[in-house]
């Protein structure tokens, strides 16, 4: 027997995940998953062993742990990992100011991921936000000060939600804007003399200012405009490494001190051969890049927007009196009934109680048509009613709602982190060190081979210039966050970058028939009692059985029956098989031709009319009933009747399919049918693969042998049984109108039940990782093509300026098409 934990003296009363000091040193965290003692005890002595441990003491009524000792978290929560336990973890987003570059990135990740209790840190450079694996709650301080001994500034939070946050965020987006025109315009008009003068150097005429009026326009661009510049190089020098900005300020302030050096030695006014628009030209398409890539960020970000303004501000809500009152919609409760007129949008999700309308959720599903709401319908928060008034009673808000789910989905895509970025991740690590080094070959080895040395140092700063990773840090984060835009715009919710870059790569579709083929809404097509039975008799025997139940067939059942049933009593659930109760006395089975094999029962002449209702495809079901023998259970009596049901095809099933076929894709179908109905039906869709009479654990086994045959497969479902094949395939696809279990293992959801938003699934991921090649290929080949060439003197500093800015721009841009994109089925 394992020794019972050692309790500590006094109780630990933090909250759940708090982290509290305790003294000596040390932390209060949570643990999941301790169940007795022996459990205390197998945690205390995984965290004894961890390096920095002076003493573990769990408190399993808490289920917490109080350790002693100057132990990393991320290393204590590794130890009980491996003692089979775990410690919750929660994710949190925050803004960070002042990256410019690949480089930038990478050293915010490593700063914040230093911070005691996060377990991990994830930047995006596009939307400028840090998304934090938090072991612990981290105290803002904390992480404002790593994030300042790195060189960044962690951005204000935005204490609002829905669309106040929304509002707040673009007001902010909006004001830098102005800002950066403001200064791009004064950088402009101060710039607008050099640019004169360098149009008339291809012609041999020297329209530059003298020397004098040249400084007095280049020393403020230089240290006001440019200042941006050396705030971000000092912060990443005091941080040990480098960024865009290092190479800009060294480029620009060399070109700058030369030119003034020059100035003075040749005595001022009528000195030639300077260089003072090359720092100027250089800053001023700089500054011109990041606006221009600051207004393709927002458009990047355009869908996450729009779905956080559809809530809105204000409901009107209803007293108990039936007076209405126009209250904030952040002020809603659950249980509030809320009025809706036409042209009004749905501030909280719930339930109609009273009305008709139509009502346009395309904003929410990509569902152009309207859809008629009636009492008992569900609405969704953002969904517009069209026509009529409605009554409805909340019952889900703010974080809790689909709309709130489905941008916390977004958000989380967009700032997730393509496999790919690794390799960008590690060019970056080593990117602008090298440049300097090579920067430093270029001026030694033009001076080694004669040239002058301004025109040596000029060669530099072209290098310094041209070689901004801005494009390599933009690459992957754009082309995510427009192509998970874009799929959330027509219904398509993508978890990750993990799930696009599968995506791109499945090569079998394995469709769960019922729900997600088919309406999932079956109707009682046939009923063939036995001899000497009444239909109606059966019918009632049923729906006796099927009472309460809200399986399908079930309700296929009682709705043939029309009326209340008398429930079954010693009800039991046969897995696989069917249900199993008493009705009238006697003892009944209700299921699938698998029951019916098992039963060992002959089936007699209904033998054949089940053939011929399964050759059509329908389901079939078994009434058994007691026989005339001792034995009381089905398997000792006969059969009574035989149910056929069908199941309607989904109007866009069809046309998924053969959209499937024309993009390469093989197409397979699991179904709990017999293999002649399932084969009907698959025949009817064009479907290549059946798998038929399939219980859970064999779909996942379907999914498993398809895979070991050299299959990318991926799975759609909708139900609870659905979820082991969805976690175990290459891709999970989960129709929205399923269950949560199935949602929560899938890697992207259909918020519509519409077959034909697979295919568009599938699509938006290879052209969301075609966008992320093309952008990737690009930045490298800019880089690649740009520093011989400058190193080579081929390229002078205003160019190689223009140029780095074109680069990044070019990558947005080419991002930002993936906004034109729409499913093919619309």
């Amino acid at each position: 027997m394992e020794p019972q934990a050692t309790m500590p003296e006094a109780p630990l009363t933090s909250p759940p995940g708090r982290l509290l000091p305790v003294s000596p040193p040390g932390l209060i965290m949570p643990i999941e998953g301790m169940t007795c003692a022996s459990c205390a005890g197998r945690v205390e002595r995984a965290l004894a062993q961890v390096p920095g441990v002076q003493q573990a003491r769990v408190n399993l009524a808490s289920e917490q742990v109080q350790v002693i000792g100057t132990a990393n978290p991320a290393a204590l929560a590794e130890a009980v990992a491996r003692a089979g336990y775990s410690v919750p973890r929660r994710h949190r987003s925050i803004g960070v100011e002042g990256m410019t570059c690949a480089s930038c990135a990478g050293r915010v990740e490593r700063a914040l991921a230093a911070v005691p209790g996060v377990a991990s840190a994830s930047v995006n450079l596009a939307s400028e936000q840090a998304t934090l694996e938090l072991l612990l709650p981290v105290e803002d301080a904390a992480l404002a000060a790593a994030l300042d001994r790195a060189g960044y500034r962690m951005a204000a939070p935005t204490v609002a939600e829905g669309a106040e946050a929304g509002a707040a965020e673009e007001q902010a987006a909006a004001a830098k804007l102005a800002r950066q025109r403001r200064d791009l315009a004064l950088a402009g008009l101060l710039a607008a003399p050099f640019l004169v003068g360098m149009v008339g150097m291809p012609f041999g005429q020297d329209w530059m200012p003298n020397g004098w009026v040249q400084l007095a326009l280049a020393l403020p661009v230089q240290l006001w405009f440019g200042a941006r510049f050396y705030r971000a190089a000092w912060a990443a020098l005091r941080a040990g490494t480098g960024n865009m900005d290092l190479l800009v300020a060294i480029g620009t302030s060399a070109a700058f001190l030369l030119s003034l050096f020059l100035l003075l030695q040749q005595g001022g006014a009528h000195a030639h051969g300077l260089y003072f628009e090359a720092s100027v030209v250089v800053i001023l398409f700089v500054l011109l890049g990041k606006h221009l890539e600051a207004r393709a960020r927002r458009g990047t970000g355009a869908a996450l927007r729009a779905l956080l303004d559809l809530r809105p501000r204000t409901a009107r809500r209803l007293r108990p009196d039936g007076s209405e009152e126009e209250v904030p919609a952040a002020r809603l409760a659950v249980g509030d009934r809320i009025v809706l007129r036409p042209g009004e949008s749905v501030p909280v999700d719930g339930l109609v109680e009273q009305g008709e309308a139509g009502v346009d959720e395309s904003a929410l599903t990509g569902e152009s048509r309207p859809v008629e709401k009636a009492p008992g319908a569900r609405l969704s928060t953002g969904t517009v009613v069209l026509d009529g008034r409605l009554v409805l009673r909340g019952t889900a808000i703010g974080a809790d709602t689909t709309l709130a789910r489905v941008a916390a989905l977004v958000a989380a895509a967009q700032a997730s982190r393509a496999p790919v970025q690794k390799l960008v991740d590690r060019v970056a690590a080593i990117f602008v060190p090298v440049v300097v080094v090579l920067a430093l070959a270029t001026l030694g080895g033009w001076l080694l081979a004669g040239a002058a040395f301004q025109d040596a140092l000029l060669h530099a700063v072209a290098v310094l210039v041209i070689a901004c990773p801005c494009a390599l840090g933009l690459a992957t984060p754009a082309a995510i966050m427009a192509g998970t835009g874009a799929a959330a715009r027509a219904g398509i919710l993508l978890r990750d970058a993990e799930a696009i870059e599968r995506g791109q790569r499945i090569t079998l579709v394995a469709f769960d028939k019922t729900g997600t083929l088919t309406e999932g809404r079956p109707r009682l097509a046939a009923l063939h009692p036995a001899a000497g039975v009444a239909a109606e008799a059966a019918l009632a025997l049923a729906a006796a059985l099927q009472a309460g139940s809200e399986h399908p067939l079930a309700r296929a059942v009682l709705g043939a029956f029309g009326g209340t049933p008398t429930a079954a009593t010693g009800f039991r659930a046969l897995p696989g098989r069917g249900v199993e109760g008493r009705v009238e006395g006697r003892r009944l089975a209700l299921g699938s031709p698998r029951l019916l094999a098992e039963s060992g029962l002959d089936a007699g002449p209904l033998a054949a009319l089940a053939a011929q209702e399964a050759a059509q495809g329908r389901s079939l079901a078994w009434l058994l009933g007691p026989g005339d023998g001792p034995g009381d259970g089905p398997g000792d009596g006969t059969v009574l009747a035989l149910f056929a049901f069908e199941d309607a095809v989904k109007p866009g099933a069809i046309g998924a399919i053969a959209a499937l076929h024309a993009m390469g894709v093989q197409t397979a179908m699991l179904s709990g049918d017999n293999a002649p109905a399932a084969q009907a039906a698959a025949a009817r869709l064009g479907i290549d693969r059946v798998a038929a009479e399939v219980l859970p654990q064999q779909k996942l086994d379907a999914i498993e042998a398809w895979r070991r045959e050299g299959a990318r497969v991926a799975m759609v479902g909708d139900g609870v049984n659905d979820a082991p094949a969805l976690a175990a395939a290459d891709l999970g696809i989960a129709m929205g109108t399923g269950t949560e279990v199935a949602m929560a293992a899938a890697g992207i959801t259909l918020m519509r039940g519409d077959p034909a938003l697979v295919p568009a699934a599938l699509d938006i991921t290879r052209r969301t990782t075609r966008k992320l090649q093309e952008n990737l290929a690009w930045a490298f080949a800019y880089n690649l093509l740009g520093l011989p060439l400058a190193a080579a003197g081929l390229l002078s500093p205003p160019f190689a300026g223009a140029a780095m800015a074109l680069s990044s721009v070019s990558v947005l841009g080419n991002a930002l098409l993936l906004a034109r994109w729409r499913p093919a089925s619309r």
